[in-house]
């Protein structure tokens, strides 16, 4: 297939299903809690989110732009063995689409590409299938999506849900800033901050689900498009609205761990603004434009 439009709506259609495995794979780890599996899951979702990136950059070599847009995520199933069955099903899925787009590209470096990614996706099914059977035999747990962490009171839910949505939506728009911003540098900074995101993401999700929730992985409005300029600002709003919503929900809770938990993900928040700013700065400055003066720390914020 010579098409170069068409050889990347296949990889756009692998980006969604890719990213439609992280999350997947992620909440199954959460609700299955603590353990040798759940880790072994969280490492598969890992190399679904190397997957995610390899294939944007290919789309970008292409001339294309990456997609963002989640494929479907099936969250049915009342038990862990069920939910690795649907996993297995979602490997199957992927292996087939795999293999038809390996066989549609010309490129032989597209070819190589997929093929490395295919072998990695033989591998989970085979790594799903020896979690079905394992865990075959556990009891019930109920459906994913009808777990409502009762008994937590319910503004500390909704704090730690905010939180996941929002980890969510910076990932996706940091990696995508990421994938189109053409200075390596920056581009390079806006992916190490979005695997910090993840990290707070991952810890925000853990709780919820450590209370008997169901961590809602959705994301808010993504500011994608603009000059590279215009993104870093537009990360930089988001990273300060944020900062600012942490830092009053901190007073709201009461648990000491929690609290601490919150904190530190606050803290973070600052230095990626900080980072941000700096990097903004120094392209502004290049450019002749005004420069980001003034820095938005934790002591800034208790004026507001």
């Amino acid at each position: 297939m010579s098409d170069t439009s068409k050889v990347i709506e296949m990889l756009r259609a692998d980006m969604r299903d890719e990213h439609a495995a992280i999350i997947q794979y992620l909440q199954h780890a959460y609700a299955i809690g603590e353990g040798e599996e759940a880790c072994e899951i969280e490492a598969i979702a890992r190399d679904e989110m190397r997957h995610f990136d390899w294939l944007a950059e290919a789309i970008v070599a292409l001339g294309g732009k990456p997609d963002m847009v989640r494929g479907f995520v099936d969250l049915e199933g009342n038990s862990p063995g069920e939910w690795m069955g649907r996993d297995v099903q979602a490997e199957e899925r992927a292996i087939a689409q795999y293999k038809a787009h390996i066989a549609a590209i010309d490129d032989p470096k597209l070819k190589r590409l997929l093929r490395r990614i295919l072998s990695d996706e033989e591998a989970h099914r085979r790594d799903f299938v020896k979690f079905a059977q394992k865990m075959a035999g556990l009891p019930p747990a109920g459906p994913l999506t009808a777990r409502t962490g009762a008994g937590t009171p319910p503004r500390v839910l909704e704090i730690l849900q905010a939180g996941v949505q929002h980890e969510y939506s910076v990932i996706l728009q940091y990696l995508y800033h990421r994938f189109v911003m053409p200075d390596c540098e920056i581009g390079n900074e806006l992916e190490m901050q979005a695997i910090n995101e993840m990290q707070h993401m991952g810890w925000l999700s853990e709780e919820v689900a450590a209370m008997g929730g169901h961590p809602l992985m959705e994301h808010t409005k993504l500011a994608l498009e603009g000059k590279p300029a215009e993104m870093l600002e537009a990360d930089i709003a988001a990273e300060r609205a944020v900062t600012l919503d942490y830092t009053h929900q901190i007073t709201e809770v009461e648990d000491e761990d929690l609290r601490a938990l919150i904190e530190r993900i606050r803290d973070h928040e600052v230095y990626h603004d900080q980072l941000f700013s700096d990097l903004l700065s120094e392209m502004q400055g290049e450019s002749g434009k005004p420069t980001v003066t003034g820095d938005f720390t934790v002591g800034s914020l208790m004026d507001k």
